[in-house]
């Protein structure tokens, strides 16, 4: 996509901290950190969110993140790390790319996902028989 801020990336229209490469994904420094190291992994087709992203696309952004996220811990970055894709606005998807947060983590970074909450008495097995995938 021509308007694509991180397929302007790839195609070396926008500069950006690279980190690692190969011929599916491309993982460069988030210039909005959460912490010092939050990196970015993004295919380099177009694929808007994880859910339209090819298996073998994630299966690549995956070992691309392991890679990753051992030299984040051995750079001393991190103690910890986030790994998080956001699908879709409501979940805190910004750029319409599929993308992957590597977030290094430290004890008392101040960063936080989310409260958890209870369910209500019932809820939990009627949710999860919506969600039941055949085997």
């Amino acid at each position: 996509m021509n308007d694509c801020i991180f397929c302007k990336i790839i195609r070396g229209e926008i500069p950006a901290n690279k980190v690692y490469e190969d011929d599916k994904v491309l993982a460069f420094l988030d210039i909005k950190p959460v912490n010092p190291g939050h990196i970015l992994i993004i295919s380099k087709d177009h694929f808007a969110d994880f859910l339209q992203a090819p298996d073998e696309i994630i299966c690549q952004m995956t070992l691309a993140t392991k890679k990753i996220g051992k030299k984040i811990l051995a750079s001393g970055l991190g103690e910890a790390i986030t790994f998080t894709f956001n699908n879709g606005r409501a979940a805190g998807q910004v750029v319409d790319h599929v993308h992957l947060h590597v977030m290094p983590r430290k004890s008392g970074d101040g960063y936080e996902l989310w409260h958890g909450k209870e369910y209500a008495p019932g809820e939990a097995e009627k949710i999860a028989e919506k969600l039941k995938i055949d085997l």
